[in-house]
Protein backbone atom coordinates (compact mmCIF):
# COMPACT_ATOMS: atom_id res chain seq x y z
CA UNK A 1 0.00 0.00 0.00
CA UNK A 2 2.80 2.50 0.58
CA UNK A 3 3.96 2.12 -3.29
CA UNK A 4 0.90 3.20 -4.86
CA UNK A 5 -1.10 7.07 -4.17
CA UNK A 6 -4.10 5.81 -3.97
CA UNK A 7 -6.60 3.94 -1.30
CA UNK A 8 -8.09 1.07 -3.81
CA UNK A 9 -6.80 -2.58 -3.33
CA UNK A 10 -5.45 -3.92 -6.86
CA UNK A 11 -5.89 -7.43 -6.06
CA UNK A 12 -2.98 -9.81 -6.89
CA UNK A 13 -3.42 -12.49 -9.68
CA UNK A 14 -4.68 -15.50 -8.16
CA UNK A 15 -5.59 -19.18 -8.86
CA UNK A 16 -8.89 -19.68 -6.56
CA UNK A 17 -11.34 -17.98 -9.48
CA UNK A 18 -10.11 -20.80 -11.88
CA UNK A 19 -9.75 -23.63 -9.17
CA UNK A 20 -13.13 -23.02 -7.95
CA UNK A 21 -15.08 -22.89 -11.64
CA UNK A 22 -13.29 -26.45 -11.96
CA UNK A 23 -14.20 -27.80 -8.78
CA UNK A 24 -18.24 -26.18 -9.47
CA UNK A 25 -18.31 -28.04 -12.77
CA UNK A 26 -16.72 -31.31 -11.54
CA UNK A 27 -19.42 -30.88 -8.52
CA UNK A 28 -21.90 -30.60 -11.19
CA UNK A 29 -21.31 -33.07 -13.52
CA UNK A 30 -21.05 -35.16 -10.20
CA UNK A 31 -24.39 -34.41 -9.24
CA UNK A 32 -26.12 -35.67 -12.55
CA UNK A 33 -23.70 -38.64 -12.33
CA UNK A 34 -24.80 -39.83 -8.85
CA UNK A 35 -28.36 -39.39 -9.90
CA UNK A 36 -28.05 -41.21 -13.00
CA UNK A 37 -25.18 -43.66 -11.95
CA UNK A 38 -25.47 -44.07 -7.93
CA UNK A 39 -21.87 -43.08 -7.77
CA UNK A 40 -20.77 -40.33 -5.79
CA UNK A 41 -16.84 -40.77 -6.83
CA UNK A 42 -16.65 -37.14 -9.38
CA UNK A 43 -19.37 -35.39 -6.99
CA UNK A 44 -16.84 -35.95 -4.06
CA UNK A 45 -13.75 -34.50 -5.74
CA UNK A 46 -15.96 -31.43 -6.86
CA UNK A 47 -16.79 -30.92 -3.01
CA UNK A 48 -12.99 -31.47 -2.20
CA UNK A 49 -11.64 -29.19 -4.65
CA UNK A 50 -14.42 -26.34 -3.83
CA UNK A 51 -13.42 -26.91 -0.19
CA UNK A 52 -10.12 -26.40 -0.35
CA UNK A 53 -10.39 -23.69 -2.57
CA UNK A 54 -12.85 -21.76 0.03
CA UNK A 55 -10.27 -22.37 2.77
CA UNK A 56 -7.29 -21.05 0.70
CA UNK A 57 -9.43 -17.89 -0.86
CA UNK A 58 -10.36 -17.12 2.24
CA UNK A 59 -7.03 -17.54 3.78
CA UNK A 60 -6.01 -14.92 1.20
CA UNK A 61 -8.42 -12.28 2.03
CA UNK A 62 -8.53 -12.56 5.37
CA UNK A 63 -4.55 -12.19 5.15
CA UNK A 64 -5.29 -8.78 3.00
CA UNK A 65 -8.10 -7.21 5.13
CA UNK A 66 -6.00 -7.81 8.59
CA UNK A 67 -1.84 -8.01 7.89
CA UNK A 68 -1.64 -6.24 4.70
CA UNK A 69 -3.70 -3.07 5.52
CA UNK A 70 -5.23 -3.61 2.23
CA UNK A 71 -8.84 -2.83 3.31
CA UNK A 72 -9.02 0.89 3.67
CA UNK A 73 -12.52 2.81 3.84
CA UNK A 74 -13.20 3.14 0.00
CA UNK A 75 -12.18 -0.54 -0.46
CA UNK A 76 -14.71 -1.47 2.87
CA UNK A 77 -17.33 0.90 1.23
CA UNK A 78 -17.25 -1.50 -2.11
CA UNK A 79 -17.26 -4.67 -0.18
CA UNK A 80 -20.24 -3.00 1.66
CA UNK A 81 -22.08 -2.15 -1.90
CA UNK A 82 -20.94 -6.14 -2.80
CA UNK A 83 -22.95 -7.72 0.01
CA UNK A 84 -25.73 -5.38 -0.24
CA UNK A 85 -26.39 -6.45 -3.92
CA UNK A 86 -25.55 -10.10 -3.40
CA UNK A 87 -28.33 -10.12 -0.35
CA UNK A 88 -30.92 -8.32 -3.25
CA UNK A 89 -30.09 -11.00 -5.46
CA UNK A 90 -31.02 -13.47 -3.09
CA UNK A 91 -33.85 -11.76 -1.83
CA UNK A 92 -35.30 -12.09 -5.75
CA UNK A 93 -34.30 -15.79 -5.82
CA UNK A 94 -36.87 -16.63 -2.80
CA UNK A 95 -39.46 -14.69 -4.34
CA UNK A 96 -39.40 -16.61 -7.50
CA UNK A 97 -40.32 -19.90 -4.63
CA UNK A 98 -43.15 -17.64 -3.13
CA UNK A 99 -43.94 -16.85 -6.66
CA UNK A 100 -44.73 -20.36 -7.27
CA UNK A 101 -45.90 -21.04 -3.98
CA UNK A 102 -48.36 -18.29 -4.11
CA UNK A 103 -49.82 -18.87 -7.57
CA UNK A 104 -50.94 -22.25 -6.87
CA UNK A 105 -52.26 -21.61 -3.59
CA UNK A 106 -54.86 -18.71 -4.07
CA UNK A 107 -56.08 -20.01 -7.13
CA UNK A 108 -55.23 -23.96 -6.89
CA UNK A 109 -56.17 -25.95 -10.70
CA UNK A 110 -58.39 -28.70 -11.23
CA UNK A 111 -56.02 -31.27 -10.79
CA UNK A 112 -55.53 -30.48 -7.52
CA UNK A 113 -58.86 -30.46 -6.66
CA UNK A 114 -59.26 -27.24 -6.45
CA UNK A 115 -58.16 -27.32 -3.18
CA UNK A 116 -55.41 -26.13 -1.04
CA UNK A 117 -53.73 -27.69 0.38
CA UNK A 118 -54.36 -30.68 -2.19
CA UNK A 119 -56.04 -33.63 -1.73
CA UNK A 120 -54.13 -36.47 0.39
CA UNK A 121 -51.72 -33.80 2.13
CA UNK A 122 -51.21 -33.66 5.35
CA UNK A 123 -49.45 -30.69 6.38
CA UNK A 124 -47.09 -29.87 9.21
CA UNK A 125 -48.56 -28.23 12.25
CA UNK A 126 -47.17 -24.67 12.31
CA UNK A 127 -47.51 -25.08 16.12
CA UNK A 128 -44.94 -27.99 16.43
CA UNK A 129 -41.01 -27.83 14.94
CA UNK A 130 -41.66 -24.92 12.96
CA UNK A 131 -42.90 -22.28 16.04
CA UNK A 132 -40.09 -23.74 17.56
CA UNK A 133 -37.31 -22.99 14.75
CA UNK A 134 -39.00 -19.81 14.21
CA UNK A 135 -38.41 -19.03 18.00
CA UNK A 136 -34.74 -20.46 17.62
CA UNK A 137 -34.16 -17.93 14.81
CA UNK A 138 -35.49 -14.99 16.20
CA UNK A 139 -33.28 -15.71 19.34
CA UNK A 140 -30.10 -16.53 16.99
CA UNK A 141 -30.82 -12.68 15.52
CA UNK A 142 -30.85 -11.14 19.37
CA UNK A 143 -27.33 -13.45 20.03
CA UNK A 144 -25.54 -11.66 16.78
CA UNK A 145 -26.42 -8.38 17.85
CA UNK A 146 -25.60 -8.51 20.88
CA UNK A 147 -22.56 -9.44 19.34
CA UNK A 148 -22.17 -6.75 17.45
CA UNK A 149 -22.59 -4.47 20.60
CA UNK A 150 -19.47 -5.92 22.15
CA UNK A 151 -17.55 -5.69 19.29
CA UNK A 152 -17.94 -1.97 19.64
CA UNK A 153 -17.51 -1.92 22.98
CA UNK A 154 -14.26 -3.38 22.63
CA UNK A 155 -15.43 -6.88 25.16
CA UNK A 156 -13.90 -9.43 22.58
CA UNK A 157 -14.41 -12.43 24.76
CA UNK A 158 -18.54 -11.60 25.32
CA UNK A 159 -18.71 -10.99 21.40
CA UNK A 160 -17.27 -14.64 21.47
CA UNK A 161 -19.31 -16.20 23.81
CA UNK A 162 -22.35 -14.46 21.95
CA UNK A 163 -21.44 -15.49 18.77
CA UNK A 164 -20.80 -19.03 19.81
CA UNK A 165 -24.81 -19.09 20.78
CA UNK A 166 -25.79 -17.65 17.52
CA UNK A 167 -23.61 -20.30 15.97
CA UNK A 168 -25.09 -22.95 17.89
CA UNK A 169 -28.65 -22.13 17.19
CA UNK A 170 -28.09 -22.10 13.86
CA UNK A 171 -26.79 -25.78 14.36
CA UNK A 172 -29.74 -26.66 16.39
CA UNK A 173 -32.31 -25.21 13.76
CA UNK A 174 -30.65 -27.15 11.18
CA UNK A 175 -30.94 -30.42 13.41
CA UNK A 176 -34.39 -29.64 13.67
CA UNK A 177 -35.44 -29.10 10.10
CA UNK A 178 -33.81 -32.25 9.36
CA UNK A 179 -35.48 -34.22 11.62
CA UNK A 180 -38.72 -32.86 10.33
CA UNK A 181 -37.71 -33.36 6.88
CA UNK A 182 -37.16 -37.31 8.00
CA UNK A 183 -41.02 -37.72 9.37
CA UNK A 184 -42.51 -35.89 6.21
CA UNK A 185 -45.78 -37.20 5.61
CA UNK A 186 -45.36 -35.94 2.14
CA UNK A 187 -42.44 -35.64 -0.58
CA UNK A 188 -40.57 -33.37 -2.96
CA UNK A 189 -42.91 -35.46 -5.76
CA UNK A 190 -46.31 -35.03 -4.09
CA UNK A 191 -47.88 -32.54 -6.14
CA UNK A 192 -47.07 -28.49 -6.49
CA UNK A 193 -47.32 -28.69 -2.73
CA UNK A 194 -44.40 -31.03 -2.21
CA UNK A 195 -42.21 -29.00 -4.78
CA UNK A 196 -42.77 -25.92 -3.54
CA UNK A 197 -42.89 -26.70 -0.05
CA UNK A 198 -39.24 -28.45 -0.26
CA UNK A 199 -37.75 -26.06 -2.71
CA UNK A 200 -38.60 -23.11 -0.32
CA UNK A 201 -37.33 -24.56 2.75
CA UNK A 202 -34.77 -26.91 1.26
CA UNK A 203 -32.95 -23.54 0.07
CA UNK A 204 -33.36 -21.75 3.17
CA UNK A 205 -31.84 -24.96 5.01
CA UNK A 206 -28.67 -24.57 2.75
CA UNK A 207 -28.55 -20.86 3.00
CA UNK A 208 -28.82 -21.63 7.20
CA UNK A 209 -25.90 -23.92 6.50
CA UNK A 210 -23.80 -21.29 4.57
CA UNK A 211 -25.03 -18.78 6.95
CA UNK A 212 -23.29 -20.92 9.95
CA UNK A 213 -19.95 -21.80 8.01
CA UNK A 214 -19.82 -17.89 7.56
CA UNK A 215 -20.63 -17.52 11.31
CA UNK A 216 -17.57 -20.23 12.56
CA UNK A 217 -15.13 -18.14 10.40
CA UNK A 218 -15.93 -15.28 12.01
CA UNK A 219 -15.59 -16.80 14.99
CA UNK A 220 -12.41 -18.16 14.58
CA UNK A 221 -11.30 -14.44 13.46
CA UNK A 222 -12.49 -13.23 16.69
CA UNK A 223 -10.93 -15.54 19.18
CA UNK A 224 -7.49 -14.67 16.89
CA UNK A 225 -8.46 -10.70 17.81
CA UNK A 226 -8.83 -10.10 14.00
CA UNK A 227 -11.52 -7.49 14.63
CA UNK A 228 -11.71 -3.91 16.61
CA UNK A 229 -14.45 -1.87 17.24
CA UNK A 230 -13.75 0.46 14.10
CA UNK A 231 -12.84 -2.77 11.99
CA UNK A 232 -14.88 -5.39 11.34
CA UNK A 233 -16.67 -5.85 8.04
CA UNK A 234 -16.27 -9.66 7.88
CA UNK A 235 -18.40 -9.98 11.06
CA UNK A 236 -20.99 -7.43 9.71
CA UNK A 237 -21.28 -9.00 6.43
CA UNK A 238 -21.95 -12.37 8.18
CA UNK A 239 -24.62 -10.15 10.44
CA UNK A 240 -25.97 -9.19 7.30
CA UNK A 241 -26.72 -12.64 5.69
CA UNK A 242 -27.93 -13.70 9.20
CA UNK A 243 -30.47 -11.61 9.73
CA UNK A 244 -32.01 -11.97 5.91
CA UNK A 245 -31.99 -15.76 6.79
CA UNK A 246 -33.90 -15.07 9.61
CA UNK A 247 -36.22 -12.55 7.67
CA UNK A 248 -36.46 -14.89 5.01
CA UNK A 249 -37.42 -17.58 7.39
CA UNK A 250 -40.52 -15.24 8.89
CA UNK A 251 -41.61 -15.25 5.57
CA UNK A 252 -41.98 -19.03 4.85
CA UNK A 253 -43.25 -19.87 8.34
CA UNK A 254 -46.07 -17.33 8.01
CA UNK A 255 -47.21 -17.85 4.31
CA UNK A 256 -46.14 -21.64 3.71
CA UNK A 257 -46.56 -23.12 7.35
CA UNK A 258 -49.17 -21.21 9.08
CA UNK A 259 -51.25 -19.74 5.97
CA UNK A 260 -50.88 -22.68 3.44
CA UNK A 261 -51.73 -24.91 5.39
Amino acid sequence: MSNQSHPFHMVNMSPWPLTAAIGSLTLTMGMIKWFHLNSMSLFTLGLLILLSTAIQWWRDIIREATFQGHHTTPVISGLKWGMILFIISEVLFFVSFFWAFFHSSLSPNIELGSLWPPQGINPFNPTHIPLLNTSILLASGVTITWTHHNILLSKNKKASNALTITLLLGVYFTLLQAWEYFQAPFSISDSVYGTTFFVATGFHGLHVIIGSTFLLITLMRMINLHFSASHHFGFEAAAWYWHFVDVVWLFLYISIYWWGS
